[in-house]
């Protein structure tokens, strides 16, 4: 079984301490988001958590104890959104030399492919336009040279949330988006175009660039449509056949199956595009995913 954690939250930013508490244990409860009332419990047993896919925007505290995740015999790997987006957008972003340095620090440790570098979601706006994309792009795919092999990106999709809190950016002219061609689930040309020059960019870097959960027929032929939760990487690195793609994704999603452990919820870092981020719960109630006699679950 492999464990995601997590695409509803940055657990390891944010919970690794409960994390580490919950693998103390041996288990963690985790409810379905649709429907709150139907909750698994999940073994974190080594034996049973035979890969941790960790997704996170700030990997010091992996970075810390890795070696400890390594000696009670959990095997990981590490995907780290890096985007260094204007604070508008990005309003509590972990600094950016820092999650460099321990990036740096863990592919030292683990190796540059355990390690994951993504620049994910591209979003269009009047502040992150095509020319901010590249020089951002580049700048960044300098810095980690070296240190990742593998850089993942996919363009901004529309959900509820995140368009309601761009609305409000639009609404006081704090940022506008243009009107590009395309319709809904579809990969734009101008995203095509974009990310011919990112792959030749992140190629200049010595990385390669696999796309996410995008229409395969949209994306240059250089281009590799990839997995987050890689099958073929688990594979290679440990060994374990992990099955087909997970029927529970997205259409163009070629992730394997896993089971992940975080709750949609008011994430602390409040990227205004983020589609795993809930408006606050009224003042008094349970935090999220959490209620009493369910120690178990992520704390909000």
């Amino acid at each position: 079984m492999i464990i995601s954690v997590s695409r509803r939250c940055d657990i390891p930013r944010f919970y690794f301490d409960w994390f580490l508490e919950r693998l103390e244990a041996g288990f963690v409860e985790t409810a379905n988001p649709f429907n709150p009332r139907q909750v698994r419990r999940v073994s974190l047993l080594p034996q049973d958590a035979e890969v941790l896919v960790c997704w996170t925007r700030d990997p010091r505290s992996i970075l810390i104890h890795g070696e400890t995740l390594e000696k009670r015999g959990f095997r990981y790997y590490v995907m780290t959104t890096l985007t260094d987006y204007p604070a508008i957008l990005e309003p509590r972003g972990p600094e950016k030399d820092r999650v460099i340095a321990a990036m740096e620090g863990l592919a030292a440790r683990i190796g540059p492919d355990r390690l994951i570098w993504r620049y994910d979601p591209v979003f269009f706006s009047s502040i992150t336009g095509g020319e901010f994309h590249l020089r951002n792009f580049r700048s960044l795919s300098q810095a980690l040279g070296g240190t990742v092999r593998r850089v993942i990106i996919s363009l901004f999709d529309s959900y509820r949330g995140p368009e309601r809190r761009l609305a409000a950016l639009e609404k006081n002219c704090s940022l506008s988006r243009p009107l590009l061609t395309g319709g809904p689930g579809r990969l734009l040309p101008e995203f095509r175009d974009l990310l011919a020059a990112l792959g030749r960019i992140a190629q200049e870097a010595g990385m390669t660039v696999q796309t996410c959960a995008e229409p395969e027929e949209c994306i240059p032929p250089d281009i590799a449509p990839g997995a987050c939760i890689d099958g073929n990487l688990i594979e290679a690195l440990w060994g374990i056949k992990s099955g087909k793609k997970d029927k529970n994704q997205r259409p163009h999603c070629r992730c394997v199956p896993s089971v992940d452990i975080g709750a949609y919820g008011p994430c602390p870092a409040a990227c205004v595009y983020c589609y795993a981020r809930r408006d606050p719960p009224p003042s008094g109630s349970a935090p999220m995913g959490q209620s009493p006699g369910a120690p178990g679950r992520i704390p909000g």
